[in-house]
């Protein structure tokens, strides 16, 4: 299932939105016809949360089925809240804007080449996958370069057939380059996906859709 939509009239949903299988991190306030959208086409329950006091939580977390992994500014109280749902890694980085530099499934992890090994080690033992510090073309924020699901990959045009084939070995899903929102390089910044649904920005056009629906075989 897929829909487009607007977030606090802005069609960047993935800056504000990420989702996992189950689950779908929002900002308090979201209109609540967006929020039951959301939910419907993803067929998750909807977590309403900031993070590190900011509504840009698409940005500030990256999740799979074993966890998120959260900005480093996320606070105690919003870390807790985030643990009653799943396991949550905090990011100890200056590049802590999660969502942005992680791009994660529940096979492996792709993170902005800027982060340390402490980190990547943290993320690989803690979800118990595989991770690669590497850029998506010359985008160094991976989350918003890329969108990976269990079933298939979407990421910036400019990719190389040799970074496709690597990604596609981690993620252990087929890779396509795509845009969104009338020609956007930066997919991930554009929607929230998971194998059920995608959820992506109102200006993206029939044949950003329709790739995107094959390329995250919806």
């Amino acid at each position: 299932m897929m829909r487009k939509i607007n977030v606090f009239g802005n069609p960047y949903v993935g800056v504000f939105c990420r989702a996992s299988e189950k689950l779908a991190c929002v900002p308090p306030l979201m209109d609540g016809e967006i929020k039951h959208a959301i939910a419907e086409v993803l067929d998750v329950d909807i977590v309403e949360t900031m993070l590190g006091s900011s509504i840009l939580v698409g940005s500030l977390v990256a999740m799979n089925s074993r966890g998120a992994v959260v900005a480093g500014t996320a606070t105690d109280t919003e870390v807790r809240m985030l643990e009653k749902h799943m396991k949550v890694v905090r990011l100890k980085h200056r590049l802590n804007a999660a969502g942005n530099n992680v791009l994660i499934n529940d096979r492996g992890a792709l993170l902005n080449p800027g982060l340390d090994q402490r980190s990547a080690d943290s993320i690989a033992r803690e979800l118990d996958i595989e991770v690669l510090r590497a850029p998506i073309a010359t985008a160094m924020t991976v989350g918003s370069a890329g969108v990976v699901t269990n079933k298939g990959m979407l990421c910036h045009p400019r990719a190389s057939p040799e970074e496709r084939e690597t990604f596609s070995k981690l993620f252990g899903v087929p890779v396509q380059i795509a845009t969104a929102n009338y020609g956007t390089a930066l997919v991930g910044a554009c929607m929230a996906a998971n194998t059920k649904g995608c959820v992506v920005g109102s200006t993206s056009t029939p044949i950003e859709l329709g790739r995107i629906e094959d390329g995250l075989f919806l």
